[in-house]
């Protein structure tokens, strides 16, 4: 089995040739092939320049280096691009998450699962700004997209190649890896790993990125549950709103016609007018999102189904093989 460990990184200078000796000292006892990928995400200190030595001396090493800062969901998206082994892991490279706990990952990988998320059981953050909106978004997320995890946040996952190969990142989507995969029907489990102080630089990520993670959150949940039927949200909300509108204006006609009741100086009459209006809108736009739907999976061939296995008499499909039924 070849092992892919994927590390992006922004100023790490301090902790980059503690974090390699430890990984290569696990890394080695696992008796597997393996590869580990650091990607520089801008860094404006020495990290770079320590990451080729360290390439320059170790062939398991790989560097990728971005011409600027873009963020750590597209320094994994660079890294998932270039892995090449049948795992992939991901970790922080700030010397918070233990690579001891690689091992443990690697068991559940083995036993069946396709995800295997870390959870920071005794996680060594300040409560009030890291750990208190953690435990709340996790909630949320749990809540909303259905799939259960006591911690997102935790970089230290592992994955199979054939699942996180599939999946595409945007903005700060990052985090919501499990929630984006399990729409492929994917087995996934959680490790209590160790969470370690931080000893060297300072966290790059603050409460600040709250709302785009909400607003991650509210995209990953369109994707999980509507993406290949739009029509089904604004539609929806367009019948309801133009039900409405059309109740109130029928209310009004009838108090008009055998009431007696004058209308001009009545603002619900503008109300219900606005909400037809509004409702004739969201079902266009649910009729154009469609549109769009089918231009997205067609052009791209996208499978809108994932098959695990196909068992004949004789053979089997190598596992996690993607197909749209046509080959």
């Amino acid at each position: 089995m070849l092992l892919s460990v994927v590390i992006p990184l922004l100023n790490e200078e301090d902790n980059i040739p503690l974090l390699y000796d430890e990984l290569k000292e696990v890394l080695e006892a696992l008796n597997d092939e393996y590869e580990i990928l650091f990607i520089d995400d801008g860094s404006t200190d020495r990290s770079l320049e320590l990451l080729r030595n360290l390439q320059n001396n170790d062939n398991h090493v790989v560097v990728i280096n971005f011409r600027k800062n873009f963020g750590q969901t597209a320094a994994m998206a660079a890294g998932f691009d270039f892995a090449q082994g049948d795992v992939i892991i991901t970790m922080d490279a700030d010397l918070q998450n233990d690579p001891k706990d690689i091992p443990r990952l690697l068991e559940q990988i083995k036993a069946g699962n396709d995800v295997v998320t870390g959870w920071r059981f005794d996680r060594k953050d300040a409560f009030i700004n890291r750990r208190l909106p953690s435990i709340i978004a996790n909630k949320i997320i749990s809540k909303t997209t259905g799939v259960n995890l006591h911690d997102y946040g935790c970089t230290l996952k592992a994955f199979r190649k054939e699942v996180i190969k599939s999946v595409k990142l945007y903005g700060e989507m990052h985090r919501f890896i499990p929630a984006i995969a399990s729409g492929m029907g994917i087995d996934f489990t959680e490790v209590k790993v160790n969470h370690r102080a931080r000893r060297f630089g300072a966290s790059k990520y603050g409460i600040s990125r709250t709302i785009r993670v909400v607003l991650d959150l509210m995209t990953v949940k369109f994707l999980l549950s509507y993406s290949t039927r739009p029509i089904q949200v604004f539609g929806l909300m367009g019948v309801v709103s133009g039900g409405i509108g059309f109740l109130i204006a029928l209310i009004m006609t009838f108090q008009r016609q055998f009431m007696g009741v004058p209308l001009s100086d009545r603002p619900m009459l503008f109300l219900a007018v606005l909400l037809i209006f509004v409702g004739i809108q969201f079902i266009s736009l649910g009729l154009i999102a469609e549109l769009q739907a089918r231009t997205y999976h067609e052009s791209q061939n996208k499978p809108v189904y994932h098959i695990k296995k196909v068992y004949r008499f004789g053979s089997e499909t190598p596992e996690g093989r993607e197909t749209d039924g046509r080959s």
